[in-house]
């Protein structure tokens, strides 16, 4: 799942070299911590949301193979 939301990102971003993706996973819930550069945080979300929304959608989708769930979220 990591590997897969850094590729997502990455694919986005102005500056790819910035994004950081941390996993913290329990046995049935991983938490996935998304950092970008400051001024690609729009280029994540997107308007509305519809970025982020679609990106979790996606790593959800993944996760569904593995009987897990998937929390995205995206820091500063």
């Amino acid at each position: 799942m990591k590997q897969l939301l850094e590729h997502l990102a990455k694919a986005l971003v102005d500056e790819p070299d910035q994004v950081d993706v941390k996993e913290i996973e329990s046995d049935r819930l991983i938490i996935l911590e998304l950092r970008v550069a400051e001024k690609d945080m729009g280029k994540v979300i997107g308007k509305q949301g519809r970025i982020a929304k679609a990106i979790r959608t996606v790593v959800n989708a993944a996760a569904a193979n593995e009987n897990k769930r998937v929390v995205v979220e995206i820091v500063e």
